[in-house]
């Protein structure tokens, strides 16, 4: 989306330190809310990762990560993250971490080819959280089960929010509602996955679309997947490809569908195989990651990304993530902003 000015702003929290006070508490709040529902410890995580290892996100496959010589290390070429999707995997297995348990971290990175509008900026941070699984949980139903806990966890945090900030009344729906994207485009074949997305999101307020990165009937995904995280195409028991998907709630300030996660059950050995293949990336079965992953030396997981900014930007109905994260952003934008009282860090 390019930048969107709502008609009749009107910012329920226009000084800045009351914004601020309320930031710390979504976050503070959420991470504990999250922690609990799904037994997760904080660790510390990476700014960056070495280069050729594996470790790094492809997200889309055309991003470029920033990089840098490490002189303790000879100078080689270090990448400062996308995400941490494949890290987490790594760190569980060194902690030994078993079923039923995970850990999730504060991760920031940087993405400057990014497109800055309302929603997207340089600068991601995000809630970043892997949790060790069985293999009898590789299923629909579990994956299901884990966003009604993520979701539970969100209005937890609205509701405690409502409490301090009695002006932030909550809009959230009790329930989820979950739609595979090959039904999504079956109930509006003519539309583009992103209107498809604003109108069963407009229709339900809260929902998660399952299978992102698999090709569906019409010859296309519904949107990115990089190949060895997600696992999008290994067949589930609702006779669709695919074990993960995105959150998306309805934004009223924008009025527009609004991502909060992006999650999945985690490829196993066969379906990066599948999936390597499928890309066309089976080199990328020689980087360290993934001969682990091929191996059987990483653990089973569900995991994904939940934004710390984009989170705050909605419960506080905010209309632009500039009011909620210091970002680069481009003169003009900080004016027609300005103009319409959007007050960018």
């Amino acid at each position: 989306m390019s930048l969107y000015i709502p008609s009749r702003y009107e910012n329920p929290l226009p000084d800045v330190e009351s914004t601020e006070r309320a930031i710390k508490q979504v976050k503070d709040m959420f991470q504990n809310n999250l922690s609990a529902q799904l037994a997760l410890l904080r660790v510390t995580a990476p700014i960056a990762v070495m280069k050729n290892t594996g470790l790094n996100d492809d997200l889309n496959g055309t991003e470029q990560a920033v990089t840098f010589p490490v002189k303790s290390v000879g100078g080689a070429t270090a990448e400062v993250v996308h995400s941490l999707a494949k890290w987490k995997r790594l760190k569980l297995a060194q902690m030994g971490t078993v079923a039923g348990r995970g850990i999730y971290t504060d991760m920031n990175a940087l993405r400057p080819e990014e497109d800055a509008d309302n929603i997207h900026s340089i600068y991601v941070d995000q809630w970043d959280w892997e949790q060790v699984i069985s293999p009898e949980q590789r299923t629909v139903a579990f994956l299901k089960q884990t966003v009604r806990r993520i979701y539970e966890s969100i209005k937890v945090t609205e509701n405690k929010l409502y409490v301090e900030f009695p002006q932030l009344q909550p809009q959230l729906p009790e329930q989820i509602h979950f739609i595979h994207a090959e039904e999504l485009l079956q109930l509006y074949p003519v539309l583009s996955p992103k209107e498809r997305e604003n109108e069963i999101t407009r229709r339900y307020k809260a929902v998660f679309i399952i299978g992102i990165g698999g090709l569906l009937s019409n010859g296309k995904s519904h949107d990115g997947r990089a190949a060895d995280y997600d696992d999008w195409s290994t067949p589930n028991e609702d006779g669709y490809f695919g074990l993960n998907g995105d959150i998306l709630l309805w934004n009223p300030v924008l009025e527009s569908a609004f991502e909060v996660s992006s999650m999945g059950i985690r490829v196993d050995a066969e379906a990066l195989s599948r999936q390597l293949a499928l890309r066309g990336e089976e080199h990328k079965a020689e980087l360290m990651f993934h001969k682990m992953l091929l191996n059987g030396e990483l653990p089973l997981t569900v995991g994904g990304g939940i934004g710390q900014s984009r989170l705050c930007m909605f419960l506080l109905r905010k209309a632009h993530i500039g009011e909620i994260q210091s970002s680069i952003w481009s003169e003009q934008m900080r004016e027609e902003c300005e103009k319409a009282g959007i007050h960018l860090a």
